[in-house]
């Protein structure tokens, strides 16, 4: 039975974006051997990382949202943990084909979503203060 996934996988930043682009297209033609169907495979890009992963600071992302049964997401995660381009993966189920474009490629620059000191609502950082205890 075809279920619903979304998959993001993180590869190593000294591969070409060429290259990525070979990993996810190679992902989506085992998705499709199988039966499946691709939604869509966004390339994020080179993105820096919260911490380093076996000494990456930066990754390509990819996302991936597709249909197929879990046999083949198994096979698929097996290749991904086997390739040394991937340093990370995660697979999760969906309750349906997103064809929307993510947040990550809606994402504004980082300087256009702060916001300013001066626009910010002083009024929503008091708390009462607990003194109960003392």
């Amino acid at each position: 039975m075809q279920r619903f996934y979304e998959t993001v996988f993180i590869a190593r930043q000294d591969i070409t974006a060429n290259q990525v682009d070979t990993m996810a297209q190679g992902f989506n033609q085992m998705i499709k051997d199988a039966g499946g169907q691709v939604a869509k495979t966004e390339l994020c890009g080179l993105r820096n990382l919260a911490y380093p992963i076996k000494k990456n600071k930066k990754g390509h992302y990819v996302l991936m949202n597709f249909a197929v049964d879990s046999d083949t997401v198994k096979e698929m995660e097996r290749t991904m943990r086997l390739d040394e381009n991937v340093l990370r993966y995660m697979t999760v189920r969906a309750e349906c084909l997103d064809k929307n474009p993510s947040v990550l490629m809606q994402q504004k620059s980082f300087k256009e979503t702060v916001t300013k000191y001066d626009e910010v609502d002083p009024a929503e950082f008091k708390r009462p203060a607990k003194r109960e205890g003392y």
